[in-house]
């Protein structure tokens, strides 16, 4: 079956760098789009970015360029490096693989997520 394995997070300062990587099975991952979500407390599943199987990336407003989505499909994995991390940025990092309708409107399946905690 469709899986997501996702790594990478943890606690880190204002102003700190994170990489979060999620490793995908059951599923033809390099044709697929791929984006990473995030729910922080208390709040909705916000989309974050997100890559077209062809490489082309498009990210939220509230962390263009400061993360850098990415993937290497020669081992089924997708990456988010997240740069000059914010409090606000605190969350439940997802994997997740994007329906038809395009990134970040309807997600197939996500993973488990991965705690990312911004704070001093």
């Amino acid at each position: 079956e469709v899986q997501f394995v996702e790594s990478g997070g943890g606690l880190v300062q204002p102003g700190g760098s994170l990489r979060l990587s999620c490793a995908a099975s059951g599923f033809t991952f390099s044709s697929s789009a791929m984006s990473w979500g995030r729910q922080a407390p208390g709040k909705g599943l916000e989309w974050v970015a997100g890559i077209y199987s062809d490489g082309t990336t498009h990210y939220a407003d509230s962390v263009k360029g400061r993360f850098t989505i990415s993937r290497d499909n020669a081992k089924n994995t997708l990456y988010l490096q997240m740069n000059s991390l914010k409090p606000e940025d605190t969350a439940l990092y997802y994997c997740a693989r994007d329906g038809i309708n395009g990134l970040g409107k309807e997600f197939d399946y996500w993973g488990q997520g991965t705690q990312v905690t911004v704070s001093s």
